[in-house]
């Protein structure tokens, strides 16, 4: 791996708070009130105002807020080509709350779409930032096609399963290298499977077919992942955020790291962003595997929760990551919240006066940490 790669001990998933009049102009223009460039506008300027905080905070890696979109996934995929916007009738299942029903289909063979609208989302973003920070590409890991009924057409369009694999993966490829030739050096693909993953081994610990059928899975995301990050160019910084799930303070899974370590041991990320806010998380202990001794991958901790707006005791934060470093060198941590705020347009329960109180506590923290 390049020492080009830039590395930030102070870091963010990815989504912010959406601010008021962002959510009226989306109601607006579903009524018909003002038009598509109006909307567009009205976002630009959320995300200009948004970048001034990001960078009088002290983060170097800077994103849009996920301003554009109004899921952290969904957005992506439904403009992949081959892929398709359904009405799954059915909620998922957050612990306390409801989401919306809208889900991705396979309706073609699945690839890269060249006229793809996050694109366009990021030469904007690129467009406006200041010397001496980089715009961070947040997009959903190709796993979050192995879930919730999205791949179930494969049969319609592929031979075998592996051939609808293999263009997921060259998919994905071809639209990392698209973002690189627009300047891109940080990317981070979000990810839930895993999560959903560690709750279904833990599960059928005593089944096992299901076992074995949940193990495929995860076997057949580190083939997907790793085709999609072999032979990337050398500065291009490639991170993953591990989710738990994060709607209106909610969550959907809970459970130790330790039945999918030696997976995510097997990923080819720069750096892994891992969700530590509270006992569901488990113990540090598989961060050995996770890590598993690579010397230029940075494990990401995330000890300080986006969901709810009490700030953390900082000495407690320092006290975690002390205790992190029998599992990983502290060259090797780094801090930030454990989930963004605000996965979907609706937002987590705090305001943005608290998210970037939470910002602030981190940054004073990797300050006082790492120098």
């Amino acid at each position: 791996m390049s020492k080009q790669k830039l590395t930030y001990k102070f870091d963010q998933v990815g989504s912010y708070l959406r601010p008021a009049e962002l959510k009226q102009a989306h109601k607006d223009f579903a009524a018909g009130k003002i038009s598509e460039q109006q909307l567009t506008d009205i976002k630009h300027t959320a995300i200009e105002r948004l970048v001034v905080k990001e960078v009088a905070a002290g983060l170097h890696g800077i994103t849009d807020g996920e301003f554009n979109r109004s899921w952290w996934h969904l957005d992506f995929l439904w403009n992949l080509n081959g892929a398709a916007k359904f009405d799954y009738h059915a909620s998922y299942k957050f612990h306390g709350s409801k989401t919306r029903t809208d889900n991705v289909e396979l309706v073609g063979k699945i690839a890269a779409n060249p006229n793809h609208p996050f694109y366009a989302d990021f030469d904007f973003l690129k467009s406006i930032l200041p010397a001496g920070v980089e715009p961070k590409v947040t997009i959903p890991s190709p796993s979050m096609f192995f879930r919730d009924n999205r791949s179930d057409n494969w049969h319609k369009f592929y031979a075998t399963w592996g051939e609808f694999l293999d263009d997921l993966a060259q998919a994905y490829h071809d639209t990392l290298l698209q973002f690189y030739a627009r300047g891109a050096r940080y990317i981070q693909l979000d990810d839930t499977t895993w999560a959903f993953l560690i709750a279904r081994l833990t599960t059928n610990q005593d089944d096992p077919a299901e076992f074995t059928r949940y193990a495929q899975i995860a076997e057949d995301i580190v083939y997907v992942v790793n085709k999609v990050l072999d032979d990337l160019p050398s500065d291009l910084k490639v991170s993953t955020h591990i989710c738990r799930g994060n709607f209106k303070s909610t969550y959907l899974f809970e459970g130790s790291y330790a039945p999918v370590a030696d997976y995510l041991g097997q990923l080819n990320y720069d750096a892994f962003f891992l969700e530590y806010d509270n006992e569901r998380s488990g113990d540090f202990e598989p961060l050995t595997n996770i890590w598993n001794g690579r010397k230029n991958v940075e494990i990401v901790l995330g000890l300080v929760t986006s969901k709810f707006p009490k700030l953390e005791d900082k000495d407690a934060v320092k006290a975690r990551i002390n205790a992190a470093t029998k599992y990983v060198p502290l060259s090797n941590l780094a801090l930030s919240t454990q989930c963004g705020f605000s996965s979907t347009e609706e937002g987590n329960e705090l305001t943005e006066a608290d998210e970037f109180a939470k910002l602030n506590l981190i940054r004073t923290i990797t300050e006082e940490v790492w120098g």
